[in-house]
């Protein structure tokens, strides 16, 4: 009985030090290490052209940011359709053309530094209830962004 005991015990001390491990190199894991490039556009663009680009390249949101890449905010697809629905005018969008997407935007930016632990990525998405938030450089300029699925992709690299 002491035998079977003792491998208990040291299987559960072997998955204790691979917990401590896995715990150290997710806390050590950035987002400017695991980021991938923004779906960004400027926000003097008129809505009628980031919805054009949004279909052609098949996104689901843009980041959008001043002549300075200074983040500004970020629109999803679903608030563009919510903004067209309640504007429609006879069924006519040309309004669209004129509008800039800054005016679109609906929350202030969300975003962390290249250099923020990806597990305070992980926590901002979810208590605010995002699929993705901008990353930025040290000046405030949007360098690139971090996603759920990113997220989900890293750290159960580092568990399994």
């Amino acid at each position: 009985m002491g035998l079977l005991k003792s491998k208990k015990q040291n299987r559960e001390m072997t998955l204790g030090r691979t917990t401590e491990a896995a715990s150290k190199q997710m806390s050590k894991l950035t987002c400017g290490q695991v980021m991938h490039t923004a779906r960004k556009v400027n926000e003097m663009d008129s809505m009628d052209s980031v919805i054009s680009t949004m279909i052609a390249k098949d996104w689901d949101h843009v980041m959008i940011t001043d002549e300075r890449d200074y983040l500004v905010g970020r629109v999803h697809a679903v608030d563009m359709l919510k903004l067209i629905a309640r504007n429609r005018i006879n069924r006519e969008l040309n309004w669209m053309e004129g509008v800039p997407i800054s005016q679109a935007v609906t929350l202030p930016a969300q975003h962390v530094y290249t250099h923020t632990p990806l597990m305070v990525a992980a926590m901002l998405l979810l208590t605010n209830d995002l699929s993705q938030i901008g990353v930025v450089d040290d000046y405030g300029s949007l360098v690139g962004m971090v996603s759920n699925a990113d997220v989900s992709r890293h750290l159960t690299r580092l568990l399994l």
